[in-house]
């Protein structure tokens, strides 16, 4: 089969690398892919968002399934497009992936179907959201209600910050049209998980979990970002809390959808938080993460291409998910002064010799090429995933690929997977 991956980052690397080992495979696109991508597969220069261009692509070149990476092509109904032309897609139409295009859309279906999570309120305008400060519980967290390249979520520790990030995303329009409106929510506490399953939109089937780094410095300091870093599996995420979310979240969520007449097909992302009084969903994502998938796809045990036709053909029963014993810990190199302002076009080397190592991937995110050399071509620009017997040793091996790996203004997180407990921090009962 003839296979079409959309995106350009380090998730569509990690997609295409687990999809290169599929038996049914006969050749691997990618629109419109990076420079790391194209050592890998055929790059094709047509954008995201140019879904007649790709929908063409795709009919042309006799593809079999288009493999959706993005987010923003599928809020914008790139699988109805495609669909409308009889061509296979892995993800969900526009109308279900909703449940990440409008926070206050994933709210309200939470709180309509008993789904635990955080209190919240939804304001459309700015003054209103400003009045409802003064009554509020602090800390808070302020989020767009759109999509914001993961960027849009607030946490706000006094009045005047929560004022502050109301101002930015409603009145300034940091984020665009996606801070038309605004979701105040509280602050929970606990750790984070995220998980991400796969759906025909009446199995779900959930695959190991993960962690993510999402401020910018060491020490959790600085903005969020779309992820400095990640390690799987969790271990406090245990078989007991897996199960009372399935139980409570994973298919109450599947089961919604369906009831509201938008069933999901594709990667439902559950971002958790384990709390006193249980797991919480904080957001919902209607896709793989990044940089989730890069320390997922390397542990996973099946193939990618049957799993993603068992979605795609609502038949996704006839799957178990399977994991390798091992850990895996992903190490993401930015560029100096991400996620605010950074300079590109940097020679990168050392990439040979990273990925020559045994058990370590380099999946470009922001790469470019210029006549024979690899540049610098975005804020995230390389993710370093290494498998280990344990989280220690993935990450000691993840650190030492990264090492090899030099460009100028080259910036990471030092303390990715360092903090790991062992501690289950929430049992049932």
């Amino acid at each position: 089969m003839n296979v079409l991956v959309v995106g350009s980052g380090g998730r569509e690397h990690a997609i295409v690398k687990g999809l290169l080992k599929s038996k049914g495979l006969d050749s691997l696109y990618c629109a419109p892919g990076n420079a790391g991508i194209a050592l890998d597969c055929e790059c094709v220069d047509i954008k995201a968002m140019d879904f007649d261009g790709l929908a063409d692509f795709a009919e042309k070149n006799d593809i079999g399934l288009t493999v959706i990476g993005m987010d923003d092509p599928l809020i914008g109904g790139i699988t109805d497009v495609f669909e409308a032309r009889g061509l296979k897609v892995f993800g969900p139409r526009k109308n279900a992936a909703v449940l990440e295009g409008s926070k206050a859309f994933s709210k309200e279906l939470m709180t309509k179907y008993n789904i635990p999570t955080g209190d919240y309120r939804v304001f459309d305008n700015a003054d209103e959201a400003l009045s409802y400060l003064d009554s509020c519980k602090i800390p808070v967290v302020v989020k767009a209600d759109g999509p914001a390249l993961g960027k849009g979520v607030l946490i706000c520790g006094s009045k005047d910050e929560a004022a502050d990030a109301v101002k930015v995303i409603m009145r300034d329009k940091k984020f665009g049209d996606s801070g038309n409106r605004v979701v105040i929510e509280e602050f929970l506490t606990g750790p984070e998980v995220s998980v991400l399953t796969f759906t025909d939109g009446k199995t779900i089937r959930v695959m190991s979990s993960s962690q993510d780094y999402k401020k910018a410095y060491s020490g959790n300091k600085g903005p969020n970002t779309g992820g400095m870093g990640n390690y799987s599996p969790v271990p406090f995420f245990t078989p007991d809390v897996e199960r009372y979310c399935m139980e409570k979240i994973f298919k109450p969520t599947v089961d919604a959808m369906a009831s509201e007449g938008r069933p999901f097909s594709g990667v439902i992302f559950f971002g958790l938080m384990i709390t006193e009084d249980g797991p919480r969903v904080l957001e919902y994502n209607a896709r793989f993460g990044d940089p989730e998938t890069q320390v997922i796809i390397p542990r996973m045990k099946n193939d990618l291409l049957e799993v993603f036709l068992a979605c795609a053909e609502s038949r996704l029963s006839e799957i178990e998910l399977e994991f390798t014993d091992e850990a895996a810990v992903c190490v993401v190199l930015a560029s100096s002064g991400y996620p605010v302002s950074y300079e590109k076009g940097f020679s990168i080397t050392g990439l040979d010799k990273a990925s020559e190592m045994e058990g370590v991937s380099v999946f470009h995110a922001g790469t470019g090429k210029e006549g024979n050399n690899i540049v610098t071509n975005g804020g995230r620009v390389l993710g370093v995933t290494a498998l280990g017997p344990d989280i220690e040793a993935a990450r000691k091996k993840a650190y030492e690929a990264a090492s090899c790996i030099s460009f100028n203004n080259k910036y990471m997180r030092n303390d990715i997977a360092a903090d790991i407990t062992r501690e289950t921090l929430w049992k049932m009962g």
